[in-house]
């Protein structure tokens, strides 16, 4: 379960994105930079934030996840720093390169886990947006976490046949596409 706070941002994560994105080298711009959707993940120790994008730039889709923490996280490839009216000063960090999103990709994947329902501080439950993507790892669920986790940054992703994979549609995209895998 992910906790969500009413609060305001500065800057908005989605500008945050937008800026860091033309300087990656697995990003092709073909235009502006369009929000598809997004899904959260859980930190089972509830310190770090991990919130996936789904983006595109002109035909070309791209997953963008990210993790939002209260301090530096060394070696992390930093994305940029935002204030969170709620929580705080928080540094957004490229989630491949933040060891909890790895753990916790890997998790879902093998376990067959799902993206998290989001609640307010007090219990409430958040409605699920419209654009929300429905993603789910296909297990095996007896399996243990091994390997590399392998993130796709151009969707879709080519995963290896029989992976264990994190797959996800959205609006406009029915067909399930790979985000991340384990070889």
């Amino acid at each position: 379960m992910a906790i969500v706070h009413r609060a305001t941002l500065t800057p908005h994560k989605f500008d945050l994105i937008t800026r860091w994105l033309p300087e990656q080298p697995w990003f092709e711009s073909g235009g502006a930079i369009e929000s598809l959707s997004a899904f959260r993940l859980d930190d089972p120790d509830g310190e770090v934030g991990i919130e996936t994008f789904i983006v595109r730039s002109g035909p070309r889709a791209f997953h963008v996840p990210v993790t939002y923490r209260n301090a530096p996280l060394p070696g992390g490839t930093l994305v940029g720093e935002l204030e969170h009216s709620a929580l705080g000063h928080r540094w957004v960090y490229d989630g491949p390169s933040d060891e909890v999103y790895v753990a916790t990709t890997a998790q879902t994947i093998v376990t067959g886990g799902r993206e998290v329902e989001m609640f307010l501080p007090d219990g409430t439950p958040v409605p699920r947006p419209d654009s929300a993507a429905t993603v789910v790892g296909t297990g095996p669920p007896d399996a243990a976490v091994a390997g590399e986790l392998v993130v796709a940054r151009s969707l879709p992703g080519d995963a290896p046949a029989g992976a264990p994979t994190l797959m996800a549609n959205w609006p406009g995209q029915d067909t399930p596409v790979a985000l991340a895998w384990l070889v």
